[in-house]
């Protein structure tokens, strides 16, 4: 997929996984971001303020403090509790009240209309524009964001979207 009319740090992660294999520096990071698509689209909503290969360690730092990334379970904890946990050192993320409040928010949204499967945003074969649409009603996810979903999901191995 052609993103040179995009820059910064998600196109750098592109970059170096095309040069070197990796695109967080964390062969694990990767490897989960490939096998879960919430994985994905949690690191594409925490990739803001901050650098771009920690937003997208941040599903991974979630999983390991949780022992799961379940949609329905993040949704309905107490949301101090899920807070506490967000911002365990090193957090999740730099905003930990905000963005783990937008995380929560997903993640219920994800468990009561999608069921609690992020893949089931893209998985039923619609284009590239009907995903950056459903993606676009998600808390967080602007037009730029939008817009590199697509790459977040060639690049992870989630949809083709050869040109």
């Amino acid at each position: 997929m052609d993103y040179s009319h995009l820059g910064g740090g998600l196109v750098r992660m592109l970059e170096r996984l095309k040069a070197e294999g990796t695109a967080t520096k964390d062969p694990e990071a990767d490897a989960f971001l490939r096998a879960d698509g919430n994985a994905a689209l949690i690191g594409l909503l925490l990739d803001q303020r901050m650098l771009a290969e920690s937003a997208f360690i941040g599903p991974l730092k979630l999983k390991r403090r949780l022992g799961h990334l379940e949609m329905d379970r993040i949704a309905k904890m107490d949301p101090d509790d899920f807070k506490a946990v967000f911002g365990e050192k090193p957090a999740v993320h730099r905003f930990t009240n905000s963005m783990a409040a937008r995380v929560q928010t997903l993640a219920r949204i994800l468990a009561d209309e999608y069921g609690g499967n992020a893949e089931n945003l893209w998985g039923d074969g619609v284009g590239l524009d009907e995903i950056q649409r459903r993606v676009r009603r998600l808390p967080g996810f602007g037009p730029t964001k939008a817009k590199k979903v697509g790459l977040v999901l060639h690049y992870f191995g989630h949809r083709d979207f050869q040109d």
